[in-house]
């Protein structure tokens, strides 16, 4: 009996340490805090790695929607390098993205530091403010499609009309979130910093220039990648407005992808297009973090 319950206690303390020394690894701050990611990380890469998968394999094939494919390797790449409407794409991208994100951090600015003011009513005007962001974009683009079809000019009839209207609705669908963001980057600067460049006779644009936009360029960093993102990949817009015309003058990678891909039922083209978007964002933003980085 002695012997049995001598080996029972053994066994117990065994067990208390093999789980004292798990607790002990867990309770570790990296393991503790790759546990808490692990199960965002596995839903997101079900998410994700799949439909990216399979874009991967209609991009080597022939498939056709209704019809098997046949494994073709990189010919769909090399079909859209030759294709005139691909590369109006490209470059209808880069003059899209280029123009918006350029005019939505200049207004986004200049916007964010009129809010930061005391103004009479600017809990409601920053309220305001959020409400083309807030709007569903099928709902609020249908209206600006009103607005600027006929009667009247044929804005979204001719070639560079159209680009313009597409690059207005979403400089105005996206300026509240890059206001919103950086008035938000505007409010974390501490007064001091301020009222010490008044004392050496900083003028408002000296302010402006040595202390505030030297503050902004973190939040800077982060609004303009997830704009260059958004803007990039814009869908919902173009297709609403345009669809890509006229005469493919509007396409994004979005747009010819779905056109393609969706519409046309060339399920290999249009993975290929979707994919060729990866690498074209990688670079802008690779590029553009470091400038951001570089200043």
């Amino acid at each position: 009996m002695a012997i049995g319950s001598r080996a029972l206690a053994t066994a117990d303390l065994r067990g208390a340490g093999r789980l004292a020394r798990a607790r002990e690894w867990w309770e570790q701050e990296h393991v503790f805090g790759y546990g808490l990611i692990l199960p965002a990380f596995v839903l997101l890469a079900c998410l994700v790695a799949y439909p990216f998968g399979m874009a991967i394999y209609f991009s080597l094939s022939d498939y056709w929607v209704g019809s098997p494919g046949a494994f073709v390797g990189f010919a769909n790449f090399r079909d859209i390098f030759g294709n005139e409407v691909f590369l109006q794409t490209v470059r209808n991208s880069f003059v899209f993205t280029a123009i918006a994100l350029t005019c939505k951090a200049v207004l986004g600015v200049w916007l964010a530091l009129l809010l930061v003011r005391n103004l009479r009513g600017k809990r409601l005007l920053r309220g305001a403010v959020l409400l083309p962001w807030v709007i569903p974009t099928a709902l609020s683009t249908l209206g600006w499609q009103w607005m600027i079809s006929a009667p009247g000019p044929n804005w979204l009839g001719m070639s560079g009309y159209a680009m313009a209207a597409v690059i207005t609705v979403n400089v105005w669908r996206g300026l509240p979130f890059f206001a919103i963001t950086v008035l938000a980057g505007l409010v974390s600067i501490p007064r001091e910093y301020y009222e010490a460049a008044e004392v050496d006779g900083a003028s408002s644009f000296e302010r402006f220039w040595h202390v505030t936009l030297p503050l902004l360029k973190p939040v800077l960093a982060v609004v303009l990648l997830f704009s260059t993102i958004f803007t990039f990949n814009d869908f919902n817009i173009v297709y609403v407005l345009t669809r890509g015309g006229p005469v493919n003058s509007t396409h994004l990678f979005a747009t010819l992808a779905y056109q393609t891909g969706l519409a046309g039922g060339n399920l290999g083209q249009g993975a290929a297009i979707s994919l060729f978007m990866l690498p074209m964002l990688g670079l802008v933003v690779f590029f553009q973090l470091r400038y951001i980085r570089r200043e």
